[in-house]
């Protein structure tokens, strides 16, 4: 829990582990971008083609289309802060690989590729626990200024990586920068390894990683709100993505080495930061539409001009109001799919989201690069500006969701039997629940609308398969049923409702007469045990 203190945007520096924290990975997002720096100005020392330059943005970001979701139900499962620590460790050989290579000069085209995916592939497994441990880390009313200090982190070593690579490999040649990133990694490690994290409290059987990840496949797939948001983001960046696989190609048309690139970058990185410290003042004035219209319009202009501006000092406006218009956008998509999703499953909703959102990226990284390659950087850039512009018209066909609900556990269901007392194993299923009510005739219509937003719920919450089924004999009895998988399925979904779902169940009560009689069936697939 977060300590008190002076209430304020600033409030959770308080807590010492939040702000031990957000120092080391300011640390270490510092190295991360003086690696992709120094990765894609590798590539243009090299000699590569654009191709193989918009590749590295497809390496950085194809790991987290592959290993996301399956990272993000691990978050969910084990210890997150052992799963965090693993991955460093991982991405600490592999920065010290690159470093290695690069220094000995044994760098290939290919080579650089292989280790930037590896890299990535440890960001992948350790980013969905990052972005679900710090609810872990302050109180919920510090839980939107933590956000804000941990975006103003980021676009501070966005701003901050760049040019000092740009610097860097200036002076000392590219594998000084690869050995920097290499050092960023010990600040992570040595904080998290001091940090005493409370443990999960559940009843219910663990998970295993195949049910994990179903269980959030199927929250977002009954999750109305979330697909939304993904639709959204993944249209956006598909086409934002273009300034920056195409960026090292721009920056060494306009200057005659890497500290050009690192300017640039460094620039769209200082927009970034003034995106997070002029949001909140934005967002008590004008509609959370209105915002994203605005980034989107900023964008665009952004993409056009990169494309057909020539002159380095012409480039650096662009370059911020950019920054700020892509980190606007990401800040807000961000903010709401955490708003959205529970504590059981936040780790595992992130990484659909990081799964549909690098997905784009890496394969919008690739169209950009292939576009470049046979028409040139200015037509890739004019049409990625376009398509982005063309994303405003998203808000009439995928309005932006309802994200002021509340997500606090709702354990209001009676405890279930205890099976393993019948001789019977929490991991025996399927098993199917009936619900009997008796309605009210005159509210019947009422009835049947609001349970069937009901079954969405049960769907989303572990239910397989689910039902409404009406007495041919007795026209006012409803019989509600649905299949779990297994007994263990059915005691997590006891702890899965959120109190935004009350309503919901109020509103079925409402019609109906007396209490609801609730059924289980076990499947019987042998003679009972006793």
């Amino acid at each position: 829990m977060a300590e008190h203190g002076k209430s304020g945007p600033w409030r959770p520096l308080n807590n010492r582990v939040f702000r031990d924290l957000l120092f080391a990975d300011l640390a270490s997002d510092v190295g991360d971008f003086m690696q992709t720096v120094g990765a894609a100005w590798l590539m243009v020392s090299l000699h590569s083609g654009p191709l193989y330059i918009a590749l590295i943005q497809t390496a950085s970001t194809l790991p987290f289309f592959v290993l996301a979701l399956p990272a993000g139900s691990l978050g969910d499962i084990v210890d997150r802060r052992r799963l965090i620590l693993v991955t460093e460790y991982w991405m600490l050989a592999a920065a010290i690989a690159l470093a290695v290579f690069t220094i000995l000069g044994r760098m290939s085209p290919w080579l650089v590729l292989g280790l930037t995916f590896v890299l990535s592939a440890g960001a992948a497994c350790e980013a969905p626990s990052w972005r679900a441990v710090l609810p872990e880390l302050v109180a919920p009313e510090d839980l939107p200024a933590a956000n804000a200090l941990n975006g103003i982190e980021f676009n501070v070593a966005r701003a901050v990586g760049p040019a000092l690579a740009g610097l860097l490999i200036a002076a000392a040649g590219v594998g000084a920068a690869f050995v920097l990133n290499a050092l960023s990694f010990f600040a992570v490690i040595i904080v998290i390894t001091r940090w005493k994290r409370s443990p999960r409290r559940s009843t219910a059987p663990t998970e295993t990683l195949g049910g994990a990840t179903v269980a959030a496949l199927r929250y977002v797939r009954h999750s109305p709100g979330i697909r939304t948001l993904l639709v959204r983001t993944s249209g956006v960046m598909f086409f934002g993505t273009a300034v920056m696989a195409l960026l090292p190609i721009v920056a060494a048309r306009v200057s005659a080495n890497s500290l050009g690139y690192g300017l640039l970058l460094g620039c769209f990185g200082a927009g970034a930061v003034l995106s997070a410290l002029l949001l909140p003042s934005a967002r008590a004035r004008v509609s959370l539409e209105g915002i994203l219209s605005g980034a989107l319009a900023v964008l665009s202009v952004a993409l056009i001009a990169t494309g057909t501006l020539q002159s380095l000092v012409a480039l650096g406006p662009f370059m911020v109001v950019g920054g700020a218009a892509w980190m606007t956008f990401i800040s807000l998509l961000t903010t709401a799919v955490q708003q959205l999703a529970p504590a059981w499953v936040r780790a595992r909703v992130l990484a659909v989201f990081m799964l549909a959102s690098q997905g784009s990226l890496a394969l919008g990284s690739l169209v950009w690069g292939l576009v470049a390659e046979h028409q040139g950087v200015t037509a890739a850039l004019l049409i990625a500006g376009a398509g982005t512009a063309a994303a405003m018209l998203l808000r009439f066909v995928a309005p932006m969701p309802n994200v002021d609900i509340d997500l606090t556990a709702w354990i209001h269901w009676p405890e279930p039997a205890r099976i393993a007392d019948l001789g019977y194993d929490v991991n025996d299923g399927p098993v199917l629940v009936s619900i009997e009510y008796h309605v009210v005739p005159e509210q019947a219509t009422v009835f049947v609308q609001a349970a069937h937003r009901l079954g969405r719920m049960r769907r989303r919450d572990g239910a397989s398969r689910w039902g409404l089924f009406r007495d041919t004999e007795a026209p006012d009895v409803y019989m509600e049923s649905f299949v779990v998988d297994s007994w263990a399925g059915h005691l997590r979904q006891h702890e899965r409702p959120v109190k935004a779902d009350q309503g919901l169940e109020t509103a079925v009560r409402r019609t109906v007469r007396g209490a609801p009689k609730v059924r289980h069936f076990l499947y019987a697939s042998n003679a009972p045990r006793k």
